[in-house]
């Protein structure tokens, strides 16, 4: 039995956050079926370049697709009356949808919450977006970057006090995606009380605001909050004798002490707190790790148990032996034959683990065992198939 074993989701989302919602939802057990629009399949495609690839290359493109694996694949034409027809026949069923389209698309459709939820009061509707249902940025188009930037959080970001950078990971969308399944799993929870449903808005600038709350917490009056790259000498970023990096958290004050006597500098212990010497603590402290390979500070820092890491890249992330012990990296076999790694499930449940069912299916792969499931026969999947409501897909 798995945590979320029961729950059934219709999953319409195409871009980061919804899949990324969708994938923790699957692996801790709910039945999630991707409804895939061939449009967005198509639009996806040449974003990315994998129109240029053979069947065989986007096959294992699409098995390496993390987001997308303990789920089943059903593709559709949402804009055909006959898939839209028999995507109200599923919602009968269903518990959960999970959207990404702009506002007012679902609707257009005839696929929106209010129009669902009477065909199935019991239905929690999820619509995720760049800026939510409401508000006069509701209709912005934009991505991560726009989200972080509307919410403050961009500002905030790099150590370069004249301008901002980008974060490097999709820090938006996967906070979004976070705070999505939060919100789906709360509302799962109120229906408990009274069996119905409701619509769950999410929007990836509201949840990057999420981000600032530290800031704000400690800084009340945003003019008081310090300017980008106004860092600590008790933490940092250090580049070593080889050209590797460490990165120390030695905040509180046991830790920066055990820090100074490690590294040779116990009269730095009483200026932790002295903002004035912060600049030249960090730049003698950059000289000094200059002078060791990181194998050697990790050595002396493990040694004084101070707070400290390697900075790995990918590859040794997935190498790590702590991310391999907590599951953090998996293994699968292909249909071709490659072991592929993949990402574990981050939420550990002792009683009800998150369990690896099934790689990627390839778009509509499932269709025909999706659809007997919910009652219909082969000669209906036959006519729905030559109405074009899978959109070509036979």
């Amino acid at each position: 039995m798995t945590a979320l074993h029961g729950l059934k989701v219709l999953d319409f989302s195409r871009l980061l956050p919804g899949p990324y919602c969708t994938w923790l939802l699957a692996d801790m057990g709910a039945e999630v079926t991707r409804v895939e629009n061939p449009r967005e399949l198509e639009k996806q495609a040449k974003v990315f370049g994998w129109d240029k690839l053979d069947e065989t290359a986007r096959a294992g493109m699409r098995q390496n697709d993390i987001l997308s694996r303990n789920k089943a694949s059903l593709k559709l034409d949402i804009g055909n009356a006959d898939a839209k027809a028999l995507i109200k026949r599923l919602v009968l069923d269903a518990d959960i949808i999970v959207e990404d389209y702009r506002p007012g698309v679902m609707a257009s459709l005839g696929l929106d919450y209010d129009t669902l939820a009477q065909i199935n009061p019991r239905l929690i509707y999820c619509s995720v977006t760049l800026c939510g249902q409401t508000g006069p940025c509701r209709d912005k188009p934009g991505h991560d970057p726009v989200a972080l930037a509307m919410s403050g959080a961009l500002s905030r970001i790099g150590e370069n006090p004249d301008t901002p950078s980008f974060a490097g990971v999709p820090v938006a969308d996967i906070v979004t995606g976070t705070h999505a399944a939060f919100g789906i799993l709360a509302a799962v929870v109120a229906r408990q009380a009274d069996g119905k449903g409701q619509h769950v808005d999410i929007a990836m600038s509201d949840c990057s605001m999420s981000l600032l709350v530290n800031v704000l917490s400690r800084h009340p009056d945003p003019s008081t909050i310090p300017p980008r790259g106004t860092r600590r000498a008790d933490m940092g970023l250090w580049r070593t004798k080889d050209g590797k990096f460490i990165v120390t958290t030695d905040m509180e004050p046991r830790y920066w002490r055990r820090f100074c006597d490690a590294v040779g500098k116990p009269e730095f212990a009483s200026l932790q707190h002295d903002v004035a010497s912060w600049p030249a603590l960090r730049a003698e402290l950059q000289d000094i790790f200059s002078t060791r390979t990181r194998a050697q500070w990790l050595a002396l820092l493990n040694d004084a148990q101070t707070q400290f890491a390697p900075v790995h890249d990918v590859e040794d992330a997935l190498s790590d032996s702590h991310n391999l012990a907590r599951g953090m990296v998996v293994t699968a076999r292909s249909d071709t034959g490659r072991m592929l790694r993949q990402i574990g499930t981050p939420v550990k449940l002792t009683k009800t683990p998150a369990k690896f069912r099934n790689l990627a299916p390839m778009p509509g792969q499932d269709r025909d065992s999706i659809l007997l499931a919910a009652g219909l026969n082969a000669q209906d999947i036959k006519t729905l198939a030559d109405a074009g409501a899978f959109g070509g897909d036979l």
